[in-house]
Order: C-alpha cells, then structure tokens, then sequence
C-alpha cells in the first residue's frame, strides 16, 4: 500500500512538473550606472516551459541575506539603500500560454537630489500563481510545487571613487564526505556592490614550506550583507598548518588575514 502511494505521489509531481514552469531568461542580476534625475529601462524576460497555461506575479521586495545561508525578503523601504521607489513595472500579472516567451518592462527614475554615493537595490519576484484550489469535496491529493526568482536590480550611483570593505566574520574547516573545505564569512562593510573571491595559502606550521594556493567562486556581494566563501582543500592532509586569507574583487582591492588551521581526519 505504502509503494502505490509512493508511486501515485510520484506521478502527480512528474506530471505537474510537465504543466508549467516559468524560467527567466536574461539573468538575475541587472545592473545600472545611474545619474540623478534620469530613466533607465529594463525587462525581465519569462517563457513558459511548460504544456499548460501559467498565470505569474510580478513585484518588488527589499532584499539581504547573511554568511549563514539566511535570506530576507522583505517589504519595499525596509532596507534604507532600497530602490523599490524608483522602480515602475509596467504591470503585476501576465498569462503566458504553453511554451510562450513574454517580456516584463521596467522603468527606474532616479530622484533629481542628492544621494550618498554607493549602491542601492531591490529585488523584482516572479511567482507563478497556482490556479487549482485544494476542494474537501475532491478526493486525492493536490501537491503544489512553486519556484520562484528574484532578479536583483542593483542602481549604483557616483561609484567610481567608493570602495568596498571587507571584513572576515568567520574560518571554519568542516568534513562532508570525503570533501574538506574552509569555509569563509565574508561582510561587506562599505556603500558598493563587489564581487569578491577568496584564495587562501596554507604554509607547512613546522618547516614554513607553502603546501598549496587554493580559491572560492567569485560572488556577488552588496553593502551590510555576508556570504560564505568556501574553499576545497580535500588535498591537504590532516596537521596543523599556517594560512594566510585574502579576500579579492573585481577591481584588485584586497583584504588579507592570518589564521591557524586544523585540518583532522575526521
């Protein structure tokens, strides 16, 4: 009995997957250079990957997450470098039939006064919207699976002097699997958005010898939030070693930091 609901849960899923699923189609991350008093415009371009019509949502949150996995979607103007209030969507709701390819315009009009140089942002969510409604006069199961994105829509205004700052929140190694890796809290202090990588060099803590130089993916990171950079280092083998961190973005500013390591076998 336990098996053919399994299997009918299963189905139901499968299928619902092959009914609809909405992908954006140019990114999630937009970004503008902007001057005070002008408009910029933008889209946000959806298809319907599925064999079902699709109804999707469309609208604006604040925006920020933390180095422990965290994210906070909240209410446009909650975060003081918000620019939910210089964004217009040209509407809240499309219909996209089976396999239609629609696009979402945007105007962004930045305020003719002066603002704190840096960056501002908003998120614009897209959310299919789910048409059949649970019945207690329809017997089954109705299971509702919605994927939504947020695009980043990141304004960044007289940056060209401001640099981002870095700090090291955190250095933890943690074993899953077979796989080591360091894992790296990194908050940006300062106004601008930067995308840094992490390397770090690890040194021999007897002989000073240099074992290897070893590095994260380049990410994405806005001002007052934190992500965790985390660095393979499944080849090194258990001792206590030296290390030097440094934090990199874009435009070569760097931020170093000297710790200790502890790589065990377990």
């Amino acid at each position: 009995m336990i098996k053919r609901i399994l299997f009918f849960l299963a189905f139901i899923l499968q299928f619902a997957s092959l009914q609809a699923g909405i992908v954006v189609l140019n990114g999630l991350t937009h970004m503008y250079k902007v001057e005070n008093g002008q408009i910029y415009k933008g889209k946000v371009s959806l298809q319907n990957t599925g064999n079902a019509p699709q109804n999707v949502k469309i609208f604006l949150q604040d925006f920020s997450y933390k180095a422990d996995g965290t994210t906070y979607y909240t209410a446009p103007h909650t975060n003081e470098k918000s620019n939910t209030g210089w964004i217009k969507l040209n509407t809240n709701l499309v219909s996209l039939n089976a396999k239609e390819t629609t696009d979402v315009y945007y105007e962004i009009t930045v305020p003719d006064k002066d603002l704190q140089s840096g960056s501002y942002w908003s998120v614009i969510i897209v959310e299919p919207v789910e048409d059949i409604k649970p019945s207690n006069n329809t017997p089954g199961v109705n299971i509702t699976s919605i994927v939504r994105y947020a695009i980043q829509v990141i304004t960044n205004y007289d940056t060209e002097n401001v640099k981002p700052a870095l700090k090291f929140e955190s250095v933890k190694v943690e074993k899953a699997g077979k796989q080591q890796s360091v894992k790296i809290g990194i908050t940006n202090n300062g106004n601008v958005y930067c995308k840094p990588t992490a390397n770090i060099e690890i040194y021999n803590r007897r002989t000073g010898e240099k074992v290897g130089t070893f590095s994260s993916l380049q990410m994405g990171l806005l001002p007052s939030t934190s992500k965790s950079f985390d660095i393979d280092i499944s080849k090194i083998l258990p001792d206590k070693y030296n290390a030097v961190i440094i934090a990199t973005d874009e435009d070569e500013n760097a931020f170093a930091l000297n710790v200790e390591l502890e790589v065990k076998n377990d």
